[in-house]
């Protein structure tokens, strides 16, 4: 009698083991050439340099509260003019214009397939999307444009999303419109 709840556990225990990888799935093995794709395409993009042999894409780590997370950012615009507009604060809303594809260029998300709030505006909060994106808009002003790409451990991880490929590598075109509700103090 004493060992029929040590036997119950037990055949829970190896029940739910079972259930747990009932189509064996090894991510690591199963996506190992489109990982290491990903990563050399990062590492490409991290050394690219322009004509004059600085580097194309800034490297931005937040220290504050993830020194092993990073993302590539690469501004279009020039950031002299827009460094004195508001800036998102972690609990802020935020409008934001953006398309995102893998490292081939297959297309996985976009704003401009939305109508609400506005016209190609994806309206969110830093901490309501994945970290990479966290990162891109703790470092944008109102106004900024760029391109930034996402290492696989701050986007989807090693599991992927929907139609987004384990280990894949996230690049956005963003632009940060607004930060409805910021109010500046007098």
């Amino acid at each position: 009698m004493k060992r029929l709840p040590f036997l119950l556990f037990a055949a829970v225990a190896v029940l739910l083991g079972l259930s747990c990888d009932t189509d064996n799935t090894n991510y690591w093995t199963e996506y190992k050439d489109w990982r290491e794709s990903n990563i050399q395409y990062i590492n490409d993009k991290a050394a690219e340099k322009d004509d004059k042999g600085n580097a194309v894409y800034t490297k931005v780590v937040p220290t504050s509260w993830n020194s092993q997370a990073y993302i590539l950012i690469r501004y279009y615009n020039d950031t002299t003019l827009t460094q004195h507009n508001l800036k998102p604060l972690l609990t802020s809303t935020v409008d934001v214009k953006y398309r995102g594809h893998d490292i081939d260029g297959v297309a996985f998300d976009s704003s401009f397939l939305r109508t609400q709030p506005a016209d190609s505006v994806y309206r969110t909060q830093p901490t309501a999307v994945v970290e990479g994106w966290t990162i891109a808009l703790l470092n944008m002003h109102i106004g900024d444009s760029c391109e930034v790409i996402i290492p696989y451990q701050q986007g989807y991880g090693s599991t992927g999303s929907s139609s987004i490929l384990p280990y894949s590598t996230l690049i956005f075109d963003m632009k940060l419109v607004g930060i409805p509700g910021y109010e500046l103090k007098p």
